[in-house]
């Protein structure tokens, strides 16, 4: 029963349900349901997809990750960057619009979802950390610059392709004098009116004596405002005839459930784009449902998030959808409208369904360029340039790292974005753990605390070099400790002992073992002392199996107050 409970979550919950949690889900569901509705139609236009596509990938995937989901409030279904990174997966494979892209937009969430459910059920949720969060906010920032300008093309009523932002930009200039006017005044009004709605919507219902929480969840609505009335302009003005791009027909009915054909030539060009959607949809979303799960002091389980989301994916595959994962903006909304549990999610699964079957022949005259309006306000958002700042600020480091993945995104495209955000994120954390932090310490006067001779003033010996360790010792490193070891006997003939303080030390691996050995020879030849202090019992442990300790010219000690004195000339009495 244990083992259930930690692989199905919906075990946990369930049993407590009442009518109390029923209705607070239920007010929720509706919500996130008239919201959800116009952003899948318009993030599965972003993937290049049949709209009645993103109604699929809502549906089963909202269900099943009810329930193997971990987090109590998260919402699952196409979000912007993974229909971005689905376009650009898929673009050189088959023509957008063909059945050949739909089947391998559907083998794309299978392998994703395959993929997730593997690292889940092996819990190795920790391969997902090779993206730093700096790196993380870089590329989101430069994916929502693309998916912004990618979007214009519905906006302006022309035609334009491309896969990073000289070439979309290029594309745009070149066909603008193919604008729409119609088009353009659809698109910059549902833009507008959007964009005041969501800056100013919420004083704006204030003043009509609604509270602060009602008028937030109300402005959530306006998207559903927008698609309504440009439906019923296009209809009513037969703007279709003079150009305007609309949806048009959509099948109504559920998915039909079947288990997808592939191909092995399919899986191959596929394989990696799917672990790239993989890791940054997961990331994504482990990053929200922690955080909504904060404020409610509840738990969310790394591991299990991957199998539910895996689930998820795998769900979408069958119900004919596309790579889904948990989406920010949908999941803030459900968690603000009060859901207690991923009830509300099935409850708003049912929603998209009965959408799907009755309401798809209301959506004909729907305008391209409403959608597209929608999706780029939902993607402002996603832009961060203070990231730069931030991390400039902190560490020079990372800054350099967040600007590499926004231009290398941007002028390359969404691929190319995560493949240098995985290799600047492995670079940095090897260049810091193989450069680890070496700090020479003395003593600091009246205490038995040692501190950095740079930052403090300090009691030191001519004859003792005490230097600590910030890292734990391995073969990328140990070479970087020895060579700053000699630098200080090279530049200083007086130093005739050198304490070597583990304290940050927690492992020392056979290479850097070997590092320590040849330093303790070479330190013998020259008459130079090597003394370890505050050395951890597994650590110590590890040495003296190996005989290190027994070869170690001077001694081990509990503390370092304990080897600088017992070393140097004056004795130094603690007060």
């Amino acid at each position: 029963m244990h083992l259930a409970l930690s692989y199905i979550p919906i075990l946990t919950w369930a049993k407590d349900y009442n009518r109390h949690i029923l209705a607070s889900d239920l007010i929720a569901a509706v919500i996130v349901t008239i919201m959800l509705i116009p952003q899948s139609l318009a993030y599965a236009l972003l993937a290049g997809l049949p709209p009645e596509v993103g109604l699929y990938a809502t549906i089963l995937p909202l269900i099943v990750y009810a329930v193997f989901g971990s987090s109590r409030t998260l919402s699952v279904g196409p979000v912007a960057i993974a229909s971005l990174m689905t376009a650009a997966s898929l673009s050189d494979i088959a023509q957008q619009g063909s059945h050949d892209y739909l089947a391998a937009a559907i083998t794309l969430a299978m392998l994703s979802g395959i993929f997730l459910l593997m690292l889940g059920v092996l819990k190795l949720g920790l391969l997902t950390n090779f993206l730093s969060h700096p790196v993380v906010s870089g590329f989101i920032t430069a994916s929502a610059i693309l998916i912004a300008f990618s979007q214009f093309k519905y906006i302006l009523g022309v035609n334009a392709e491309g896969g990073d932002a000289i070439t979309l930009i290029t594309s745009l200039l070149s066909s603008l004098q193919q604008i729409n006017i119609p088009t353009i005044i659809i698109g910059l009004g549902v833009l507008l009116f959007l964009f005041s709605v969501k800056n100013s919507g919420t004083s704006f219902l204030m003043m009509f004596g609604l509270s602060k929480r009602t008028s937030q969840l109300t402005t959530k609505a306006a998207p559903v405002i927008g698609v309504l009335a440009t439906i019923l302009i296009v209809s009513y003005m037969s703007l279709h005839e003079q150009g305007v791009a609309i949806v048009g027909q959509i099948p109504s009915g559920l998915p039909r459930l079947a288990i997808p054909q592939f191909s092995i030539a399919l899986i191959e060009q596929l394989a990696m784009p799917a672990i790239f959607i993989s890791i940054i949809g997961y990331v994504e979303s482990i990053s929200v449902g922690k955080t909504l799960a904060a404020k409610r002091r509840e738990k969310t389980d790394a591991n299990q998030e991957l199998i539910g989301l895996g689930a998820a994916n795998i769900a979408s595959a069958i119900s004919g959808g596309f790579p889904v994962t948990g989406g920010f903006s949908r999941s803030v909304v459900n968690f603000d409208a009060g859901a207690v549990t991923q009830a509300a999610s099935i409850y708003t699964a049912i929603g998209i369904a009965i959408a799907s079957m009755l309401l798809t022949p209301v959506l004909f005259y729907l305008p391209k360029a409403t959608l597209a309006a929608t999706i780029i306000i939902a993607v402002v958002s996603l832009i961060d340039f203070s990231i730069v700042k931030k991390t400039w600020s902190y560490s020079k480091s990372d800054c350099f790292a967040v600007i590499i993945t926004i231009v290398v995104t941007l002028l390359f495209g969404v691929e190319a974005g995560v493949i240098c955000g995985v290799l600047v994120s492995i670079f940095l954390h090897l260049y810091r753990t193989t450069t680890p932090h070496i700090a020479e310490v003395g003593l600091i006067e009246g205490t038995q605390f040692f501190k950095n001779v740079r930052r403090f003033h300090v009691i030191t010996d001519p004859h003792i070099l005490s230097l600590r360790i910030d890292e734990s010792l391995f073969f990328g490193n140990a070479s970087y400790m020895e060579d700053k070891i000699y630098h200080y006997l090279f530049n200083d003939d007086q130093i005739g002992h050198v304490i070597i303080i583990c304290s940050a030390v927690n492992e020392i691996d056979f290479s850097a073992l070997e590092t320590l050995k040849n330093i303790n020879e070479r330190l013998i030849e020259q008459g130079v002392i090597l003394h370890l202090s505050e050395v951890k019992g597994p650590v110590l442990d590890a040495l003296t199996n190996v005989d290190f300790i027994e070869s170690l010219s001077g001694n081990v000690y509990v503390s370092q107050f304990e080897a600088f004195n017992d070393n140097t000339n004056s004795k130094i009495e603690y007060k």
